[in-house]
């Protein structure tokens, strides 16, 4: 099951459709996505209702930030930890700490640090009249997303905590 604020929010359809691509030819289903409105709330009431009406669900799905913290709340709540799979997107830090406690599988994270810096490396570049090193087809720097798993969850967190100044 996934779960999600908007489905109609550019980033969710990428997300769900993404991942139902990656399935497409095995045997794993998407049963559906729930939707919460931003209502945090909702969204743990949403996972709540999927483990009561599903009690066998293989896997639940943030694809927002706070829905894998939610998903996190309701399955502990459920006492069904280690017993579902759990992934997520972004790095909320309920996220990072179940990913390094082993409750969520993993959690795919953008860079936001890489683009800030980035940007205003070619921003400087530009203003000083150098290059910004950009490839002229497409004016694109890729910052690639990363997927964080158990063994590299400490570290990531570390740095991440470094980068927020704390």
């Amino acid at each position: 099951m996934l779960f999600v604020g908007k489905i109609d929010a550019q980033n969710a359809r990428d997300r769900a459709d993404g991942i139902k691509k990656t399935l497409e030819g095995t045997k794993i289903e998407v049963l559906g996505i729930l939707t919460d409105g931003t209502d945090r709330s909702k969204a743990k009431s949403n996972v709540e209702d999927t483990i009561s009406k599903t009690p066998d669900i293989g896997c639940l799905c943030g694809l927002w930030s706070y829905n894998t913290p939610a998903i996190i709340s309701a399955v502990k709540d459920a006492k069904k930890e280690g017993k579902i799979a759990i992934v997520g997107f972004d790095e909320e830090d309920d996220t990072l700490q179940g990913v390094k406690d082993g409750y969520i599988s993993a959690t795919v994270v953008q860079q936001p640090f890489e683009f800030g810096y980035q940007s205003v490396k070619v921003l400087t570049a530009l203003a000083r009249g150098e290059s910004a090193g950009l490839v002229p087809e497409s004016k694109v720097i890729e910052v690639p997303t990363r997927v964080i798993k158990k063994d590299d969850a400490k570290q990531f967190w570390d740095d991440l905590k470094k980068l927020r100044g704390k």
